[in-house]
């Protein structure tokens, strides 16, 4: 299960209402009724960033061919079939047509929110309910998988390959980005998320120190929305400090996606 995006070059605020601020709760409101059309709005004003945005990257998300190339490769590894329909609902039919006697879950999101692995499980599991077939099917979960030895070696493997393209490796700034979520989802509602997080970056700076790379490094959180407050500090607050600071070489590495999103491209590439 992954997070959505544009495909196409016809860029769509319906498309990102939907998946963004309804469905995965990234703005959430207690008075429900309201979420749809605070989404939509939200959506529409948007909406020239965003094209503009999609624009500078060929007109359409890389996600879901890189999503694929994921399954299809998870397939060859696990010999088990690849699903890739876009939205969860196609894709329980497609478990219903192929008799599928028992489902793992693996949300492509290393580390656990409400917003993201958390609202795409729960949709699953009232999907589920709802069906006497499904409701008997066996299903694991893996909420979470950040602490794996394989995906932390993985990023310490990628982060010193890329190091090694800066005339002085050691004096690169290695910034760990991530997409934010509201303060009240972790204080209130108890969202493990920036815990996990910052216990991710904690093991893939002690694998790097393993190896001789001993970088300075800093993590901060982009892609707030709205008038409430997000986790801090902020990623284009955090780069101007580094500029300030007199930090010339920086290394961006997105954490939260195993894959990278056009805003983490964007938040970055503008405060550079």
């Amino acid at each position: 299960m992954s997070f959505g995006s544009h495909a196409r070059k016809d860029w769509s605020a319906s498309f990102e209402s939907r998946m963004m601020f309804s469905r995965f709760c990234l703005i959430y409101l207690q008075i429900q009724f309201l979420q749809r059309p605070l989404a939509q709005l939200i959506s529409v004003l948007r909406a020239p960033k965003g094209k503009e945005g999609y624009a500078s990257i060929g007109g359409g998300s890389p996600l879901r061919k890189i999503t694929d190339e994921q399954a299809q490769a998870l397939k060859m590894a696990l010999e088990a079939k690849e699903l890739h329909d876009p939205f969860t609902e196609e894709a329980v039919q497609q478990i219903k047509k192929d008799g599928i006697t028992r489902l793992v879950v693996l949300p492509l999101y290393p580390q656990y929110s409400i917003s993201t692995s958390g609202s795409s499980i729960r949709l699953l599991q009232s999907i589920f309910r709802e069906d006497s077939y499904l409701s008997r099917l066996p299903v694991s979960i893996i909420q979470s998988w950040y602490q794996r030895e394989g995906y932390i070696k993985s990023m310490a493997d990628l982060i010193e390959k890329e190091l090694q393209s800066f005339s002085k490796p050691d004096e690169v700034m290695i910034f760990f980005s991530a997409h934010g979520v509201p303060v009240t989802y972790v204080e209130d509602a108890g969202d493990p998320y920036r815990d996990q997080m910052e216990d991710c970056i904690r093991l893939i700076m002690q694998e790097l120190k393993a190896r001789g790379t001993a970088n300075n490094h800093t993590l901060a959180y982009q892609s707030r929305v709205g008038p409430v407050q997000w986790l801090k500090p902020y990623t284009d607050e955090v780069l101007v400090e580094l500029g300030q600071n007199g930090v010339k070489n920086l290394l961006a590495v997105p954490v939260r996606y195993v894959y990278m999103l056009l805003d983490n491209m964007r938040v970055v590439g503008d405060h550079c």
